[in-house]
């Protein structure tokens, strides 16, 4: 009656009770495809399906029901969801929430290793016990597998009684084809009304698997519209399945009553007949449960929604460009619907390798959760992650992966792939580096222009991507640090030289009359607009590290396409110049490297930490075109909106970025130290109540965070930059981790901690760190931590994999292969004994190093691009690493 695979056990890295589920919503659906989430309670909400955000939207009828019957018991019906949360009970007419009077569990857990999520439910007065397991698949290095429009969602049985139980599980989905949780679809009849979709409903089995359900479709609602699409719900079953295409159409709320009645007599369902728009499916699987058996059913939920549209500039009342307009902009498309036909196709190839996502997925989480990482770094990491399948991120047709900041409730927040924002994030370059590189295809390729001006908000389609005129300093240059960081990782000399012209370009532009370092000194003194959305005049230390480490990045790469050029013997290489002109390059980055650092130690730093020199411009300064995005001071020679004399929380940002590329130290050793330490003594707070915000709060009460600035020496600006009295959780890894690669542990750990506390599920939501909008980029900056934590670092280029001497075994990932290190030291830390496991992925390994300590040498080496023999034999390496004499 339902696929026949091994069951599998899932690691939980972190419950919630009962007292800590009201914020919960994790979300289940694929990289790029949008999502549904799973509740605290086990309910289903936020579908975000349909190419936009839609927090609190759910369809009129979206649940799983449980019939149960003991032999001379009455039977017994229930929603498969938690009870209620007592601060939803009040509402103009009753409790607000969708389905309020069905009957629930009394008792209710949430357990989570991200993608993984499970529901337990109890009841005194139900004979059976149900565990709810919902995920994605979610595989590093595996992008397609990972990006599937698919929630699985399984629902596990459990008779706690002496006695057999007749049990029934009856899934519920309302055809909202034409709906996208704002506004409803144009339809392809006008027919006067304000929802003529025309839905339809119908049953079908699956092929290749053993399974049925329903497939709905819309026949009304016109194909070029966004809300135009399939749906699938489908049950790994096909004995004792019954099913309606739809629900009767009665008044006062009796098509809920008749079909309740129905189910609760004996667990099947019988068919209706009614012509409604949006036609109600429900699903039934039956089965008997002996005494104590524990038996499983699996149901698929699965949508195909291709007509993605483009953002940017479009939102500017009097602009439209091409086809479209600003209420419906030029289609971009979704990759994933390029992947698979339609919702029922999804369904019909899930199905059939469903067991191989499972345990492929639950390797990954298996390695990590079992690593010796410290739990919060652990939940800090692996539930950020979850943001890769949100509503902000999606990859458009050509397979480019695009994201917003951050997403509103109903819409995108702050468009383009915003360079300043994403420089922060780790995950996607060391999880799933190829689409990393597609990331730094568009700033390179498409967003930069002939000048080298990067538009740090690419706009869609991709043919317009440079349409925004305006350079963000700490964008440009951290994209620099990003195109380093992926060529680094994936040993592409290809990837390199292909966008080497446009990253040349783009550090050549900070060089320019007017520009960030027209003196060419090392040093940004220029208009520098940034990530606290103002311009910043004069040398500080944000900018100045984003910039420190960009000249040193451009150095290596310069240096390593000289060596090219050279190899190849003509006199000029393959991007158009010579090995000469590529050193001299090189050498003037270093020569600004080294002078811009020496400066800004010695007239930046206070003693304790960096602070921001305002330098206004003259009346008659030359600004470069492009530079002032008009949300800074009103006037340059007055400006107001800077950091000043305050101790940021990312001062060391470059620095931070730095580490986790291999660039070494960008500013002197003992004062990044010092910095940081005055970071933890100034800006951490422990209780918000006298602390006064006059923008938004992400901290409050009694809780713990690192404010954004402090003016612990006082020079406080009248008007600093806006966001200096918040906490956002982006920042915060990124000090965090700082303190960690410098050994800083204590106070790393604490920060984090601090965070994740904020996000208990009773507060806020544990898969939702908000910024400018929920699930916001910037948090996943938490997967450095990681790094920092196990020192990792990797090499394709020189073949070499790189840990701290830390004792324990080790979780890493480059974004092309992934795997754990298990170190154990010994003769009192002189020696070390190392297992290394790949366990997906290719990658190529010559030298395993543990620094500071000595080096393996790796006889086996896969080069990418070869077949999996090679790959078989470099599954472990075991060897033993001595102190170098």
């Amino acid at each position: 009656m339902r696929t026949v695979m091994k069951r599998l056990h899932w690691p939980t890295l972190t419950r919630y009770d009962q007292d800590h589920l009201a914020r919960i919503a994790m979300p289940i659906g694929g990289i790029g495809t949008g999502t549904i989430s799973l509740g605290g309670r086990g309910d289903l909400r936020d579908w975000e399906i349909v190419n936009r955000p839609a927090k609190g939207f759910k369809p009129r009828q979206a649940f799983f029901a449980l019939y149960a019957r003991r032999p001379g018991q009455p039977a017994v019906t229930r929603c498969l969801e938690g009870a209620i949360d007592p601060r939803d009970y009040e509402g103009a007419f009753g409790c607000p929430l969708p389905n309020h009077g069905l009957p629930r569990f009394r008792r209710c857990t949430f357990e989570a290793a991200y993608p993984l999520g499970q529901v337990t439910l109890s009841d005194p007065d139900v004979p059976v016990s149900v565990r709810i397991q919902a995920f994605n698949p979610f595989i590093p290095c595996d992008a397609d597998r990972s990006g599937i429009p698919a929630a699985v969602l399984r629902l596990v049985l459990t008779n706690r009684t002496d006695r057999r139980v007749e049990v029934a599980v009856c899934g519920n989905l309302e055809n909202f084809i034409g709906q996208d949780g704002s506004i409803v679809a144009d339809s392809r009849i006008n027919t006067g009304e304000q929802n003529n979709a025309q839905n339809v409903n119908e049953f079908r089995t699956l092929e290749g698997a053993a399974g049925c359900g329903l497939f709905m479709r819309s026949r009304g609602v016109a194909p070029e519209a966004e809300q135009w699409g399939t749906l699938a719900l489908v049950a790994l079953a096909t004995r004792n399945v019954t099913y309606r295409t739809t629900w009767a159409n009665l008044s006062w709320g009796d098509s809920l009553l008749d079909y309740w009645d129905d189910f609760s007599a004996d667990g099947k369902l019988e068919e209706r007949q009614a012509e409604v728009n949006n036609p109600i499916g429900s699903l039934a699987v039956g089965l008997t449960l002996r005494p104590r058996q524990m038996r499983e059913v699996t149901f698929l939920l699965t949508w195909h929604f291709p007509n993605r549209r483009g953002w940017g500039l479009r939102n500017e009342p009097s602009l439209s460009y091409g086809t479209g307009t600003r209420d419906q902009p030029d289609r971009v498309g979704n990759y994933y619907a390029t992947q698979y036909v339609d919702a029922w196709d999804v369904a019909e190839r899930v199905a059939a390798q469903l067991p191989q996502l499972e345990a492929d997925t639950l390797a990954f989480v298996n390695a990590f959760v079992q690593s010796d990482l410290p739990p919060v770094i652990k939940e800090a990491a692996l539930f950020n992650l979850s943001t890769l399948r949100s509503q902000t991120v999606f990859r458009i047709a050509s397979g480019h992966l695009m994201g917003w900041e951050g997403c509103g409730d109903k819409a995108g927040c702050c468009f383009g792939s915003c360079t300043h924002v994403w420089n922060y994030e780790q995950a996607t370059a060391f999880l799933f580096g190829d689409l990393a590189r597609t990331m730094r295809e568009v700033e390179f390729k498409y967003a930069t222009r002939s000048d080298g001006l990067m538009c740090f908000r690419a706009d869609l389609p991709l043919d317009r991507a440079a349409t925004w005129i305006n350079a963000a300093a700490d964008g440009q240059m951290g994209c620099l640090m990003k195109l380093y960081r992926e060529w680094q990782l994936s040993g592409d000399d290809d990837f390199l030289r292909a966008l080497w012209p446009s990253a040349k370009r783009a550090l050549t532009f900070c060089w320019r009359p007017g520009g960030w370092d027209a003196d060419e000194d090392g040093v940004m003194e220029g208009c520098q607009h940034n990530t606290m959305d103002v311009e910043y005049y004069g040398p500080n230390p944000q900018m100045g590290t984003w910039y420190l480490g960009a000249l040193r990045a451009m150095e290596e790469m310069a240096r390593h396409l000289s060596r090219l050029a050279a190899e190849a013997g003509s006199e000029e290489s393959e991007i158009g110049e010579s090995a000469e002109s590529l050193i001299a390059f090189a050498d003037k980055c270093r020569r600004l490297f080294e002078n811009g650092s020496a400066w800004m130690d010695a007239h930046l730093f206070n003693g304790e930490y960096y602070e921001h020199q305002i330098r206004p411009p003259q009346p008659d300064a030359l600004i470069a075109e492009g530079l002032r995005v008009g949300m800074g001071a009103a006037t340059p020679q007055e400006p107001e909106l800077q950091l000043g004399a305050g101790c940021l929380v990312d001062q060391l940002v470059g620095q931070y970025f730095a580490h986790v590329c291999g660039l070494g130290y960008l500013l002197n050793r003992d004062n990044v130290r010092k910095a940081l330490r005055a970071i933890m003594k100034y800006n951490f707070r422990r209780g918000f109540h006298g602390h006064f915000n006059h923008l938004r709060s992400f901290v409050l009460g009694d809780e713990s965070g690192l404010l954004m600035a402090t003016y612990p020496r006082g020079h406080r600006p009248k008007r600093p930059f806006p966001y200096f009295n918040e906490v956002m959780t982006g920042f915060e890894y990124t000090a965090a981790v700082g303190m960690i690669y410098e050994g800083q542990i204590e106070n790393g750990l604490k920060v984090i901690a601090a965070i994740r506390e904020r996000y208990d599920g009773r507060k806020r939501n544990p898969f939702d760190e908000a910024e400018c909008g929920h699930h916001y980029v910037r948090a996943m900056a938490s997967w450095a931590a990681v790094l920092a934590w196990s020192g990792f670092h990797y090499s394709a280029l020189i073949q070499t994999m790189t840990f701290a001497p830390i004792a324990g075994r080790h979780f890493w990932s480059t974004g092309h292969a992934w795997g754990t290190c298990t170190i154990r030291l010994t003769d009192r830390g002189s020696k070390a004994n190392v297992t290394l496991n790949v366990l997906g992925g290719k990658i190529a390994i010559r030298r395993l190093v543990l620094r500071g300590l000595g080096e393996l040498p790796v006889d086996v080496a896969h080069k990418p691009g070869s077949g999996p023999r090679n790959l078989a034999a470099l599954r472990r390496i075991i060897g033993t690493v001595e102190l170098r004499k």
